[in-house]
């Protein structure tokens, strides 16, 4: 039976089954795998590039299977002919600017992660100084290691080690150096401040080691900041419960000013203030914005699409900017706010309730480490004047109640009845008594529920990639999440292929 290549492609990257030892997941992301997946990148890039000799930089994540994937990925690279750049432990965002970071300038940049997945995942990520592949791209790769037809090189590449992450980092710490620009304590900027990471065993321990306390910060209490791929202690990934209350509980123990969680592989973050309350999903966005906001006055935010009605109200009315709700997944978000500044229409922030956060400024790349810093800056900036970080939040609207429900599609063809379901909600929407159909979506189908128990919205859309079809629901009231549940239950009681026991029994 012939692989199916087709199977590892994730949207924009490529992600699959590393190691054995889950019931029913079969491996089929081994060293053979990832070889021929690196002859079919160098052949891409040769199709596009214009250098003689082509240079790529890889670098992975704490995933068990990484060292063995990387080490094929590599050899493999050489025998093309390509010049590697072997960065080691490493973070998405860092292999970007691989590609953009002299001396370096790889021609591209390949980091093996599948981010907050199960340790058996694993998964790549490519890059060229344009910025991350599309899905045609992967597509296109894949097409190539389908058919197996590759030049053989008559030299072998050059291998070469390269400790990136620590360029990186110093990307970062001067940034923070030059941008709070403390005469009196340049190099110590953070100094005074007591800031916990909590890395989650991933690769993102080198922020609290290379940025914080060489910047002076009193990182005390930082936990979870050595690489393990068995992620022992919680899920690395900002939005999962667990993690959130661990980060939450580290800083109220060590009555810290801020708590940093990053992902596995770092393109993702969320903060706790100084009151071990979380900023995430919308109060990073909305906190994001304002910080952009006063460098870049009434330019577009793009968000995506499960973001709460009171973030609108503050981007739109408080900061006097403008919200552009766009759809699911971070490379959506990211093209679209590209779109608009190349249609006149200037957007400096890109940014997803996930924690992907995408900044004009830094090449439209999602990097948790990023933002965080940018946040940092402020954070800074605002002690000189005796605030607090939160004060730039402190408008928003929060709601009373807030829910997700992942609806299971229980068939084979689950893109075609799922879009079936939110075609035939629109006419059920519109029979409801104070319901409204909002317009300008660009996914699924959100509704303002406006009757007096209910006082809020709910959006249903197709999961980009899996047999699902989230529910989101917010309302202003007690019970206003029951109140409309009851009614969709009503009208998803009749979908024989639909399981919401989730909604049932919430």
């Amino acid at each position: 039976m012939a692989f199916n290549w087709k199977s590892l492609q994730n949207g924009s990257d490529i992600r699959g089954v590393a190691l054995e030892g889950i019931p029913n997941e079969n491996v089929n992301l081994n060293e053979e795998v990832v070889a021929q997946l690196a002859k079919a990148f160098v052949l891409w890039l040769r199709k596009r590039s214009s250098s003689t000799q082509l240079k790529v930089a890889v670098g992975m994540d704490s995933r068990l299977s990484g060292p063995s994937l990387k080490k094929s990925f590599i050899e493999s690279l050489a025998k093309q002919g390509a010049d590697v750049l072997d960065c080691g432990l490493a973070s998405t965002p860092a292999m970007f600017m691989t590609t953009v970071t002299e001396p370096y300038l790889a021609d591209g940049g390949v980091m093996l992660t599948a981010s907050h997945l199960p340790f058996n995942r694993n998964g790549l990520k490519f890059f060229t100084s344009k910025g991350g592949l599309e899905k045609a791209d992967i597509a296109e790769i894949l097409s190539y290691a389908d058919a197996g037809e590759f030049e053989i090189s008559s030299q072998t590449g050059s291998v070469e080690e390269v400790a990136f992450i620590d360029v990186y980092s110093n990307i970062l710490a001067d940034k923070i150096k030059t941008e709070v620009d403390d005469t009196a304590n340049f190099d110590q900027p953070l100094a005074g401040f007591k800031i916990v990471l909590d890395a989650g065993n991933g690769a993102g321990g080198f922020y609290a080691y290379k940025v914080l306390e060489k910047l002076g910060a009193d990182i005390t209490g930082s936990q979870f900041l050595d690489p393990d791929g068995n992620f022992p202690n919680h899920i690395p990934n900002p939005e999962d419960e667990e993690a959130m209350a661990s980060i939450c509980q580290a800083v109220k123990a060590n009555k810290a000013d801020l708590g940093i969680i990053f992902d596995t592989d770092v393109d993702r973050a969320a903060i706790v203030d100084d009151e071990a309350n979380p900023v995430n999903r919308n109060e990073l966005i909305a906190l994001s914005a304002a910080i952009i906001n006063e460098e870049h006055p009434g330019s577009v935010v793009v968000t995506d699409s499960i973001t709460s009605d009171g973030l609108g109200w503050f981007i739109n009315d408080h900061l006097k900017a403008e919200h552009h709700r766009f759809k699911r997944g971070y490379k959506n978000v990211i093209n679209e706010s590209i779109r608009l500044n190349e249609d006149g229409k200037e957007s400096w922030l890109a940014i997803e309730t996930s924690g992907h956060a995408a900044l004009k400024e830094n090449y439209f790349l999602d990097d948790g480490a990023y933002l965080v810093t940018k946040i940092l800056i402020k954070m800074a900036k605002l002690k000189k004047a005796g605030q607090r970080l939160t004060s730039l939040i402190e408008a928003l609207p929060q709601p009373v109640e807030s829910r997700e429900f992942r609806i299971k599609i229980e068939t084979d063809d689950f893109k075609t009845y799922g879009e079936q379901v939110i075609a035939d909600l629109e006419s059920f929407s519109a029979s409801n008594k104070g319901w409204k159909i909002l317009p300008n979506n660009y996914e699924g189908i959100r509704v303002s529920c406006e009757e007096g128990n209910e006082k809020g919205w709910f959006l249903l859309r197709l999961s980009l990639h899996d047999p699902v079809i989230p529910l989101n629901i917010e309302s202003d009231v007690e019970g206003g999440v029951n109140a409309i549940a009851d009614k969709l239950i009503e009208f998803f009681d009749i979908y024989k292929h639909l399981n919401f026991s989730v909604l049932k029994n919430r």
